[in-house]
């Protein structure tokens, strides 16, 4: 009744990330990872993902708060000089939704993301997006529609019950309750495109805090079906995660992982 799958996000962002993902699939519970193709140390997260074929790996998505694939010149109403997408997320959905131009832009970045994740060789096992941004219906209509023909099956829906959360002692307000019915769009959208997802979704509201104590806990109101629940693991702080993500626990959410796969391994003894 109850199936649960760990996963890491930002897979090549940087080295430190790509060596926590690593060591979280080897020695800890982590399943799954989300490939950013255009980020600087992609290369060397390929290189470790064929290092361990069981590592399932999809597509993290970026259309926001980061590099895109296509040079800035086929791309102009999407990134900066210098290749980069912006963080205003509100600027970028309308854009998204309302600008026709803006839109093939953007449907010509998706296709080039999902060619250059095919182009590594590696299976597409699913697909998300960076700051969740494919809860953005163009974008998730997008996703879709392209990815299907590069092989696409599967997809998350992060759609976090405000229910189990509040079993899990943390706040939930009016906001978090919008954002779980707003996940029923993309849920449409994968059923009527054929695509998988996953029942339940856990890693928002504690995202870059996912504890080991939190997940213990997480782990004992796990509702039935199937559940992901995502982390950004990482080995070590860096330059990049000091900028991008300074107040996230990465070395903890890899700890995490850890601590999860010797309780599992001395469950299974």
């Amino acid at each position: 009744m109850k199936s649960v799958t760990f996963s890491a996000d930002d897979f090549g962002l940087s080295e430190a990330v790509n060596e926590g993902i690593e060591r979280a699939h080897r020695d800890g519970v982590l399943q799954a990872a989300s490939l950013m193709v255009a980020a600087p140390a992609a290369a060397d997260a390929v290189r470790r993902a064929r290092a361990n074929p069981p590592l399932r790996v999809g597509l993290h998505l970026v259309v926001i708060e980061g590099p895109a694939v296509l040079p800035p010149a086929e791309i102009p109403g999407l990134v900066d000089p210098a290749g980069q997408f912006p963080s205003d997320q509100l600027r970028l959905g309308l854009n998204y939704f309302f600008r026709p131009g803006i839109r093939r832009q953007l449907a010509a970045e998706i296709r080039a993301q999902f060619a250059a994740f095919a182009a590594t060789g590696l299976a597409l096992d699913h697909a998300n997006a960076h700051k969740h941004m494919h809860l953005h219906p163009t974008v998730g209509a997008m996703m879709l529609r392209i990815g299907r023909e590069y092989g696409l099956n599967r997809i998350r829906v992060p759609a976090e019950p405000p229910d189990v959360m509040a079993r899990c002692d943390t706040a939930v307000g009016f906001g978090d309750r919008i954002l779980y019915r707003w996940t029923q769009i993309l849920r449409r959208q994968a059923r009527a495109a054929g695509v998988a997802s996953n029942d339940h979704c856990f890693g928002i509201a504690w995202s870059g805090h996912m504890t080991t104590d939190r997940i213990q806990r997480l782990l004992r109101h796990l509702p039935d079906g199937n559940s992901e629940i995502y982390f950004h693991p990482a080995a070590r702080r860096d330059a990049v995660l000091d900028r991008l993500m300074p107040d996230y626990e990465h070395e903890a959410e890899l700890a995490a992982l850890l601590a999860i796969g010797r309780l599992r391994d001395h469950e299974a003894r």
